[in-house]
């Protein structure tokens, strides 16, 4: 009997039809899947069912990713691989192991010599940096800037002063509850001409996505980010 494989299995942005945005590959082999590792038990199941309502929930097997996950625990989720099951490494929102954990699994996987499998998912990053207008062959992602205004405001003016240097947009993210601020703080912060994107609940109905200058971002009715998804994008070109 073969190794078994790791798929990595994106999911949707937003509560909408799956195969709205994912190929029916992703389908097809959920359908064949009973092993996963997830960040949450009951949003995946929740998945699970909208995209294969056929598939029995008492045949999945689950293991737990997140932030109280020991890591010892995590040495044994690809075990299974060796008697020759398959196990899907689900997103909670997008593609795994991309602003989303599960890079330990993906590097132990290489370790234990599995075939690791990414499948075609929505990637909100680049998804946005795609709709930004911005320099799609130079970029970075960097995560969550400081909880410390005074700190976050220093993170902003570092990322400006480092796209004009390097010619490179740079994106970041916030916790939902908090992007208002984090907007306010970019307008307060970012020189006039300095180019910001925000978009906003991506692939969802009420999908929000512009990129204007600081200043004209100033006499434009604000959008309402709270609790919404969202990527902030900065490109400072002179």
């Amino acid at each position: 009997m073969g190794k078994g494989k790791l798929y990595l299995i994106p999911t949707t942005l937003g509560d909408n039809n799956p195969l709205e945005v994912l190929p029916i590959s992703v389908k097809q082999i959920i359908e064949k899947t009973t092993h996963f590792i997830v960040e949450n038990e009951k949003s995946a199941r929740r998945f699970i069912k909208k995209i294969a309502p056929e598939k029995k929930q008492s045949e999945l097997v689950i293991y737990l990713l997140n932030k109280r996950t020991e890591e010892i625990d995590t040495q044994s989720y690809l075990n299974v691989c060796n008697t020759g099951f398959n196990i899907g490494l689900l997103s909670e929102a997008g593609v795994p192991a991309i602003a989303d954990p599960g890079a330990t699994i993906v590097d132990l996987a290489h370790q234990k010599n599995i075939s690791v499998v990414p499948l075609v998912g929505p990637s909100s990053i680049l998804m946005a940096m795609m709709s930004s207008g911005f320099n799609g062959q130079n970029f970075a992602f960097n995560g969550y800037l400081p909880i410390d205004v005074k700190e976050r405001k220093a993170s902003i003016k570092f990322l400006e002063k480092l796209s004009k240097d390097k010619k490179q947009s740079q994106i970041f993210i916030e916790t939902p509850y908090r992007n208002d601020k984090m907007f306010a703080d970019l307008l307060q912060t970012l020189s006039p001409s300095t180019k910001l994107c925000v978009a906003a609940d991506i692939t969802l109905s009420d999908e929000y996505i512009r990129t204007l200058e600081v200043k004209n971002w100033k006499k434009t009715a604000k959008p309402n980010l709270h609790k919404r998804p969202a990527i902030f994008i900065i490109h400072k070109f002179y």
